[in-house]
């Protein structure tokens, strides 16, 4: 059964809705059957994914326009960053998108090691992109099991959570933490993986894609799930581009960008994986792409496990980088060092730059513009989530009332890096 069929309507409704989705805009009051009404939805939490409130003008149950509101959760992030050094603000990052805070760390101290000209050792590159595939598919499974309990899949939810907490014994296996990691430090790590993680992250990899494909059973031939995703909110590749769209919202339209393949960085090109893309750029195909990044995540992870060299994690810096905990313990000179580090923090050069990391939303990116010492003088992220909500009052016109709850989960955003 067709989503048109589900949503059968008069025919001049129906030629309302035609030309509200093709016009992609507010439509005249006088363009439509009746009077219009105002509706708020949210800024509760459930279904909005965040705190988000949209404006929702209707005709009936057809949304002739939209207008997120935003800034319910402000925190003023990027200032804070302007006002301590670059290792106390880790702790921040995890809370941009708290789905993903490995991820998220990575990518920030990336942009600051491209400020100091470091480059880790091959064991941290791996360590690090473990990392990342790990919050990948944590951050897609939550995302897919919320979305799929919103329009009425409530096993799937039961599933992804199962998968999930597995992931989170793997982070605090290797962190201490599960949630808000932390784990990166500019330059390097907090500390080496434990000695038992490699085996237990293989077992993660061996049992994984079973529970994956169960999931898939249960939603991608579903008749009931198909309706509700399938020709809902068509973001053409024109459109994607124009609003700046990244990660599997971009991807999902058909445009083939990662910026693990297109900018490569942590030894990415070393890694044999594919970039799935979708062909009709509908709520469909954005679910289809989330499920094979978590299947070619996994063959990234196995890559990354099973080839890890040996040798050092982190950057060997004498001035800027912290030394070993024992040496500091036992020699003066090292705990005088120690302490010039931790109060004065690193002593970064001046200059500016811009790092980026394809995050499980789309791409992260950090500029930093800084005029020295230990604090930066500008900081600003480029948050996916707050670019990717911005194409909502193209889409969500000519859709039903019913049809905004699947679409705010194929946009799959988190508000800590929205309101950030």
């Amino acid at each position: 059964m067709s989503t048109s069929t589900i949503y059968e309507a008069p025919d001049a409704l129906g030629r309302t809705q035609q030309a509200i989705k093709e016009s992609g805009a507010h439509l005249p009051a006088s363009e439509l059957l009746g009077e219009t009404m105002t509706l708020n939805m949210g800024p509760s939490h459930p279904s909005t994914h965040g705190v988000l409130r949209i404006v929702l003008e209707l005709d009936g149950e057809l949304v002739t326009k939209a207008t997120p509101d935003i800034g319910y959760l402000h925190r003023g992030d990027e200032k804070i960053a302007e006002n301590m050094q670059y290792n106390q603000f880790v702790p921040y990052t995890d809370r941009l998108d708290y789905l993903a805070p490995l991820a998220n760390n990575v990518a920030y101290a990336l942009a600051v090691e491209k400020l100091m000209g470091w480059e880790l050792p091959a064991r941290g590159k791996a360590i690090r992109v473990i990392c990342c595939e790990l919050a990948r598919i944590s951050a897609h499974l939550l995302g897919l099991g919320a979305s799929s309990m919103d329009i009425g899949a409530i096993s799937v939810f039961m599933y992804t959570f199962t998968e999930r907490e597995k992931i989170y014994n793997l982070c605090e296996l290797l962190t201490g933490a599960r949630f808000t990691t932390s784990y990166t430090r500019i330059g390097g790590q907090v500390r080496d993986l434990p000695e038992k993680f490699p085996a237990e992250l293989r077992a993660f990899l061996d049992t994984f894609p079973i529970a994956l494909n169960e999931i898939e059973r249960l939603l991608t031939r579903n008749p009931i799930f198909i309706d509700r995703t399938k020709n809902i909110a068509i973001i053409t590749p024109k459109d994607a581009i124009a609003y700046g769209l990244t990660g599997p919202m971009l991807r999902g339209s058909g445009v083939d960008y990662d910026v693990r393949k297109a900018h490569p960085y942590l030894d990415y090109e070393k890694y044999d994986f594919d970039i799935p893309v979708g062909t009709v750029g509908d709520c469909y195909d954005r679910y289809l792409v989330r499920i094979e990044e978590m299947r070619q995540s996994l063959r990234i992870l196995r890559q990354a496990i099973d080839t890890i060299p040996d040798g050092p994690i982190n950057v060997v810096d004498g001035k800027s980088t912290l030394p070993p905990k024992e040496d500091v313990l036992k020699q003066m000179e090292q705990l005088i060092h120690h302490f010039i580090i931790t109060t004065e923090g690193i002593d970064a050069p001046v200059g500016e730059v811009y790092s980026s990391c394809e995050n499980p939303k789309g791409e992260l990116g950090f500029y930093i513009n800084s005029k020295g010492g230990g604090v930066p003088n500008r900081l600003h992220i480029r948050a996916p989530s707050f670019v990717n909500l911005s194409i909502l009052p193209k889409i969500l016109p000519g859709n039903m009332v019913g049809d905004i709850v699947a679409i705010l989960g194929s946009v799959d955003i988190v508000f800590g890096e929205c309101d950030r």
